[in-house]
């Protein structure tokens, strides 16, 4: 069968990370997407973010293609953009103009610090908006810079899977006989989100307000990652009483009456660095065959050429090729509905002709 989203048309006006991140998530679950290029842009075949889309090239500064873009989002069930606030509108394809056209849109807007507040016109990147958020104040080791969590949490995870999120959820409510509506994405509330577990600890007293010295930054003996002596690292989690055990068996130091005071945080820079000193004593791949598939929870540190290959993800087929080049595969997986492999991106305008037909309109229009 197909994707769950099968049947619903979007419509994506071009831009960089968050926004075709987006348009992906809801292209990769049957959605139609169909992208507006702008003139000279292109897309790359290589990247998993503009894959499975239709492509269109518009000047939206003309009359003409102003003209296409209303008819397509008039026949449209959502719309994502990423500009900046009121840039849409100076095109004259602000909401209030295409719910007008289609009181049934829903008008997704990706933006860093949201459509209005202090902020709002000003130029950022994700590591803008997640120190705004307090998230970035958070990640690093103890007594160091903050480290960039390259830009996965505020593009991708407070941004553009939210996004996604408020548009399935407002597509459902227009299934239901709602309105269409606007939905503002912005990352600094999203990022906030994510961190709500730590907005949680810190409430009751169990983080402090400083990176790297709490239970799941770093700080903690039985939550890190370990150098081995090959120069790879190693994963451990053994939170759990029963896991941290297993951690104990398998490191050699049951026996040590140290590792007892578990949650003492004052014993825990002394305890790590004993951990650290047995970690190192072998190769990542001895380490391997001790601890992988067991309750310790543990894994390899694997590199980008080396995840590919792990019989786990070679099992559940996490990575496959699209166009001869190696991407993650569609997540999550359904039990009734499947994902096609995806397609290659296409080259930019590839569909101009073809979806002026469908609207009813002349390729003489934009000279197509």
């Amino acid at each position: 069968m197909p994707g769950p989203l099968n049947g619903i048309r979007i419509v994506e006006f071009a831009g960089i990370g968050p926004g075709p991140f987006c348009g992906m998530m809801l292209a990769d679950h049957g959605a139609e997407v169909i992208r507006i290029e702008r003139p000279g842009g292109r897309l790359d075949p290589r990247d998993p973010l503009s894959r499975n889309r239709r492509s269109i090239v518009l000047d939206t500064k003309s009359e003409a293609g102003l003209t296409v873009a209303k008819a397509l989002c008039a026949r449209a069930d959502g719309l994502i953009e990423g500009y900046r606030p009121g840039v849409m509108e100076r095109l004259g394809l602000g909401p209030d103009v295409l719910l007008g056209d289609n009181p049934r849109l829903v008008y997704g807007r990706m933006t860093g610090w949201g459509q209005y507040g202090p902020y709002a016109q000003a130029a950022g990147h994700d590591i803008n908006y997640i120190a705004l958020s307090g998230v970035l104040h958070t990640i690093g080791r103890a007594d160091e810079r903050p480290v960039p969590p390259v830009n996965y949490v505020g593009d991708f995870g407070g941004g553009a899977m939210m996004l996604a999120f408020g548009m399935v959820s407002a597509l459902l409510a227009v299934r239901m006989g709602g309105p269409g509506q606007v939905i503002d994405a912005a990352m600094t509330d999203g990022s906030a989100l994510l961190a709500g577990m730590s907005w949680y600890f810190h409430a009751i007293g169990q983080n402090a307000d400083r990176a790297g010295v709490n239970m799941l930054d770093g700080g903690a003996h039985f939550y890190d990652t370990y150098e081995c002596a090959d120069g790879k690292f190693i994963s451990i989690g053994s939170i759990e009483p029963q896991f941290y055990g297993l951690l104990r068996q398998a490191a050699g130091i049951a026996d040590d009456p140290a590792f007892d005071a578990q949650h003492d945080r004052l014993a825990w820079p002394d305890l790590k660095a004993r951990l650290t000193a047995i970690f190192r004593t072998r190769p990542r791949d001895e380490w391997d065959a001790v601890m992988a598939e067991t309750d310790i929870c543990y894994a390899p540190v694997l590199g980008m050429g080396e995840a590919p290959g792990h019989p786990h993800n070679v099992a559940r087929q996490t990575f496959g090729e699209v166009g001869g080049v190696l991407q993650p595969m569609p997540a999550p997986r359904y039990s009734v509905t499947t994902s096609d492999t995806p397609t290659a991106a296409p080259l930019a305008g590839a569909d101009t002709a073809a979806i002026l037909d469908e609207l009813g309109l002349s390729a003489d229009l934009l000279g197509a």
